[in-house]
């Protein structure tokens, strides 16, 4: 077999930005592969490692957001997120050599069988990295505990290019050490992501949180099995009897680290929910494997995490309430279904569309004591109309869609206040933002006869 001079490594983030730096450091021939926003921060600042245990150093390696324009690898190491994996897959496929080695170091079970399916199992080498670390801005990576790897074959076997790899790593100062099952130490690494990822999100703590609460010893053991019948049952992987035990005793060096997860979701960043527990939870229902607990985990981190369409539109509702909501046009379309006005034009007979009843949103806020009126601003918040919650109550309709899409801006929306029924002091704001509840009159740009004290 060639010898492997160019590497390649495919992200820059708290695995591959640590393990990638340290080889660029003792290689020459290491360029990376990154999103354009770290691609523009490594080539003008370098990629910078600050670690609590080693060197703190600045590499600048080749970088692209294209692997085309890089030099054509002998070894690629993958170190994006799971959910990465097809993006990443169709960027290296015209730049592969034919005996070029693709090393995965993500979390998750199935990596290496995907990138099989795709590449062969003759390209693939299976891997499972153990660090702390954290992305503080692109191209900045702080380190603080472990940092080594263990790699192996798919089939077992000790090949030529396993040494090559492990020779690689260990000349860069990373431990690498070999294992016969590559596949079973997958699953060992899977069963602590199952449990300490989304426990710390859901305790908002470090992994001590979790191992110091008596009463989650059993939660914490339960999660395991079920990961470990998942991992007998679809892929006859068979791990340790005594595993819950295992993954409490690994962690116990481990207390006072935040996950993967829990740094990704402080930063707003998609979670691997869905290639972790999600997967158990998947998989268990295939194969007939209760996985309750995990499914627990899945919906309680998607539930926290869950993130809008940056597409849709929202009408903020803030003021003198116990805390600011949002609602959009799907929010609005699953409110109380008595208050739903399927036809406008049955109480507006020049307009067109679908209407919600002030009073539904009204059931949802828990308001403040003394809260007596509600104004609904323009966008622009150059219009304003002040209304008393009794006649937002009785009169208030917010028109939010016509034919199943969103209301027409020419129409006034996408959300238009009418309050049919206050005759001539009818309060009528085009494209409303917010609403805004207070105690007493606030802004109304109506004339001063149409003023809420008044009427």
């Amino acid at each position: 077999m060639t010898r492997m001079k160019e590497i390649m490594v495919v992200g820059a983030g708290s695995v591959g930005g640590y393990f990638g730096a340290h080889l660029a450091r003792t290689h020459s021939h290491v360029s990376f592969v990154l999103r354009p926003k770290t691609q523009a921060a490594v080539a003008a600042n370098g990629l910078r490692i600050r670690s609590a245990i080693g060197d703190n150093f600045t590499v600048h390696p080749q970088t692209s957001s294209n692997p085309q324009f890089l030099p054509q690898p002998d070894l690629i190491v993958l170190g994006v997120k799971a959910y990465d994996l097809p993006e990443v897959m169709d960027q290296v496929e015209p730049i592969l050599k034919s005996d070029t080695t693709i090393l995965s170091l993500q979390n998750g079970v199935t990596i290496e069988d995907t990138l099989k399916m795709r590449f062969g199992r003759e390209r693939v080498v299976g891997g499972v990295a153990f660090i702390y670390s954290k992305i503080v801005e692109p191209g900045v990576i702080d380190h603080f505990k472990k940092g080594m790897v263990t790699i192996g074959e798919l089939m077992g076997l000790e090949t030529p290019r396993l040494f090559q790899v492990q020779a690689i790593f260990k000349e860069a100062g990373i431990p690498c050490f070999l294992t016969e099952d590559i596949r079973k130490a997958k699953w060992e690494k899977m069963c602590w992501n199952c449990v300490f990822n989304p426990l710390t999100v859901v305790l908002n703590d470090s992994v001590a949180k979790a191992l110091d609460a008596t009463e989650l010893q059993p939660v914490i053991a339960t999660i395991v099995r079920e990961v470990a019948a998942v991992a007998m049952a679809a892929h006859r992987v068979p791990l340790d009897e005594d595993m819950p035990e295992k993954v409490v005793k690994w962690s116990q060096e481990l207390r006072d680290i935040h996950t993967s997860m829990y740094d990704d979701w402080k930063a707003g960043r998609p979670t691997e929910i869905d290639e972790l527990n999600g997967y158990i939870v998947k998989r268990g229902k295939e194969f007939g494997v209760p996985t309750p607990m995990n499914e627990m985990l899945t919906g309680l981190i998607k539930g926290m995490t869950i993130r809008e369409s940056s597409d849709e539109l929202f009408i903020a509702v803030e003021g003198a309430i116990q805390r600011p909501l949002r609602f959009s046009r799907t929010h609005l379309s699953r409110l109380t279904q008595k208050y739903q006005i399927s036809d406008i034009g049955t109480v507006m007979p020049a307009m067109h569309g679908t209407g919600i009843k002030i009073q539904a949103i009204l059931e949802v806020v828990t308001l403040q004591a003394g809260a007596d009126h509600v104004t609904f601003f323009s966008n622009d918040g150059k219009y304003s109309a002040c209304v008393t919650l009794q006649q937002a109550r009785e009169f208030g309709i917010l028109v939010y869609e016509q034919d199943g899409g969103v209301f027409p801006v020419e129409r006034g929306g996408p959300f238009r206040l009418v309050t049919p029924g206050l005759g001539d002091l009818c309060a009528n704001v085009k494209q409303v933002g917010r609403m805004v509840f207070s105690k007493g009159l606030a802004s109304d740009t109506r004339p001063p006869e149409a003023c809420a004290e008044d009427r």
